[in-house]
């Protein structure tokens, strides 16, 4: 397929890389609107070649939206004005909801798959971008019924070469997930980062003293503003939701920790340890589906 990327930073580019190593993309035509990433982008053969805007969705077979969620909202509707006939249209914004309802009634809504291919780092550009980031991780495809059934084949192959495990769930559905699972923790580690610069003048302090657990949680905070800003903006109900939740837990634990309470200090710290099992659990039974698809 003749592939366009618009947007070509960790995302769009590692996309690139796996349908361009998997062989679904036959010639990959990128679009940025920074001119240096896509300079870049060709440099490290990202894509084949840079052309406007126009020509690159007017070609393409299969338009590949990598972009940040407010430029995706006012962008999107223009491209299926003007994409061919059978070609397909995928998004990968980390919301849903406002993307889903924009295009709900354009009369090319069925060429277009609503999809959330979770992965990332903190790292942002095409230099980020890395053949291998979405394996094993899952992308979610939203309203997957407002698809058509060739343009949901398409998506599904565009997915399977990325060697992603993909679900599908509402749209409100989705930004209500996303918003305690990702987006929560995203503004954890932000504002973490915010505290520590604030209270610690001294960065030569931060460096010396910060152990793994310091640079893991706060590793989320080196994201890219650009990006992320306007995820919570987009998914501002959902988050306010979790935030509130986020400060009470907060507040519970000042108040046991002003009281030196060290046996409720306990039990809150002995409560949260159950993510382990969550998660423990959860790898435990994707490595054996893993072993028993594989025997």
């Amino acid at each position: 397929m003749k592939t366009t990327i618009i947007g070509l930073g960790l995302i769009g580019g590692s996309i690139a890389l796996g349908l361009r190593k998997a062989g679904v993309a036959t010639e990959l035509i990128g679009v940025d609107m920074n001119s240096e990433h896509a300079v870049m982008a060709v440099k490290l053969g990202l894509v084949d070649k840079i052309l406007t805007e126009d020509k690159a969705i007017a070609l393409a077979d299969l338009i590949i939206l990598a972009i940040p969620v407010n430029a995706l909202n006012a962008f999107l509707p223009s491209v299926l004005d003007a994409i061919k006939k059978d070609a397909v249209v995928i998004d990968a914004g980390s919301t849903k909801g406002s993307i889903c309802k924009l295009v709900a009634n354009h009369p090319k809504r069925n060429q277009f798959v609503a999809a959330h291919p979770i992965a990332g780092t903190e790292n942002s550009g095409p230099q980020a971008a890395f053949h291998g980031l979405f394996k094993g991780k899952t992308n979610i495809i939203c309203e997957s019924d407002k698809s058509s059934a060739s343009t949901l084949a398409v998506a599904m192959k565009v997915f399977e070469a990325l060697e992603m495990k993909t679900i599908f769930m509402e749209a409100e559905e989705h930004d209500r997930h996303v918003a305690y699972v990702s987006h929560l923790s995203h503004v954890s580690s932000f504002l973490l980062g915010q505290t520590v610069l604030d209270i610690e003048k001294d960065e030569k302090n931060i460096f010396d003293l910060a152990g793994s657990g310091f640079a893991s949680t706060v590793r989320l905070a080196k994201s890219s503003p650009d990006m992320w800003a306007p995820i919570f903006e987009q998914n501002v109900e959902y988050l306010s939701q979790a935030l509130l939740e986020y400060i009470m837990h907060l507040q519970k634990f000042h108040y046991h920790l002003m009281k030196r309470d060290t046996k409720e200090l306990h039990r809150i710290l002995s409560k949260a340890n159950e993510i382990r099992r969550v998660l423990d659990n959860q790898t435990a039974s994707e490595q054996k589906k893993e072993s028993t698809s594989i025997n």
